[in-house]
């Protein structure tokens, strides 16, 4: 039996590790051969377990046992402060039983919009029209992903596209992860609140997107009585998060890569086909997730040699687990050609991301045309030079200056 006061290896290894996106931090390896569960301590100084091997992480993933609702209880171990109101943690959960599922899913989904794909293509087009006019260098984080994914995820929700960066700003503060609470978290989750209420209740309703959808849930008998225009717009509200800035960090750890290793952004020119498998390779091997994915146990429950009890802290390490030699050979290198990819990018079990074919699409749509448009992209300072944001939700550079 292993416990905190006896362990030798990580006595004071503290959680996170290193906030760059393009090199793996060297305790994922060392954590998963020599320890796969390990004691930590947290940001905010709490214990909690580290799972880094992919069979521990699909075990913690997969059991009902650990809970991603409960870790927003009071008084519970945490990976960091809470930003947000707790019950906007169980997001899916709060859809589900409010009986909104169906109304997100059908948002969710790539086939519910028959004119997506030729959209995403003409917004890739177009913001790769305006770096080309501006000329080399270009900045694409402002200049291409941020507008790109969150221009996609106003069009989900039904809202205007010109409101994106009213939208990122408060991300920018909403997905703060701190040791303690501060000032500004509050009063920036309900003005983002309040702007998403304004448009679920404009004169006229909304028609299009989710809000259209919401709108015409409320005069549902069958939905009505349960649901409050506040759950419908906390819930808009946690989408366009979720998935405006989750999109937009995937897509600045992909293109680092393929800039570092500019033949296999050849291959893709050369083989346009080869782009879906591309972006299952680049969702492996990206490290955008920033912090391990947390769950509270709800009973003791035996995860490798550790017996973790009720209301502790598990932490499961994505970059681990998708490193991880035993399911991934040669995990480092990046092949486009691996004949099974079960990596966990978008998690697993209850809380697999109901995003994630849409995320695919937005993904290959916006690799194809960087390739094809801009052959010779490339950064323009050197990978070590980049800022990665400090104290955020994910790994993103502040900007990614490029040439072409």
């Amino acid at each position: 039996m292993t416990d905190y006061m006896t362990d030798k290896l990580t006595t004071d290894l503290t959680f996170p590790f290193s906030r760059r996106g393009d090199v793996l931090p060297e305790e994922a390896d060392r954590l998963r051969e020599q320890q796969p569960i390990a004691p930590v301590r947290t940001m905010t100084g709490d214990p909690a377990w580290l799972v880094s091997s992919y069979e521990l992480a699909k075990q913690v993933l997969e059991d009902e046992r650990f809970s991603l609702k409960d870790t927003a209880n009071p008084g519970v171990p945490r990976q960091y402060a809470l930003t947000i109101p707790p019950e906007v943690v169980n997001n899916m959960g709060n859809i589900n039983s409010a009986g909104l599922r169906n109304a997100v899913m059908k948002t969710l989904s790539p086939r519910a919009d028959k004119e997506l794909d030729g959209w995403l293509q003409a917004e890739a087009h177009r913001l790769i029209d305006a770096l080309e006019a501006q000329g080399a260098p270009g900045e694409l984080r402002g200049g291409f992903t941020e507008p790109y994914s969150a221009a996609l995820h106003c069009r989900l929700l039904g809202i205007p596209s010109d409101d994106w960066r009213r939208l990122m700003s408060g991300i920018d503060v909403a997905f703060l992860t701190s040791p303690v609470p501060f000032e500004g978290a509050t009063p920036n989750w309900y003005k983002d609140l309040g702007y998403m209420l304004g448009k679920l209740n404009a004169d006229p309703e909304p028609a299009d997107g989710l809000l259209g959808r919401f709108a015409e849930l409320r005069r549902s008998p069958d939905v009505s009585d349960r649901v409050s225009d506040e759950l419908l717009a906390t819930v808009a509200l946690s989408l366009f998060g979720a998935g405006a800035v989750s999109t937009s960090a995937f897509l600045l750890c992909a293109v680092i890569y393929l800039c570092e290793q500019p033949e296999l952004a050849e291959r893709l020119r050369q083989e346009p086909k080869l782009v879906g498998r591309a972006v299952d390779e680049l969702l492996r091997v990206n490290l955008s997730i920033g912090d391990a994915l947390p769950r509270l146990a709800l009973a003791d429950v035996r995860v490798g040699d550790v017996l973790v009890k009720k209301g502790e802290l598990v932490l499961v390490l994505v970059e681990g687990a998708n490193y991880d030699p035993a399911v991934f050979p040669d995990p480092k290198r990046i092949d486009f050609d691996r004949p099974e990819n079960p990596h966990l990018a978008f998690g697993a079990g209850r809380h697999f991301c109901p995003a994630s074919a849409l995320g695919r699409t937005h993904a290959e749509i916006a690799v194809t045309a960087l390739v094809e448009r801009l052959p010779e992209l490339r950064l323009a300072v050197p990978v070590e030079q980049l800022a990665w944001r400090p104290g955020f939700i994910k790994r993103l550079p502040e900007r990614l200056p490029v040439v072409w």
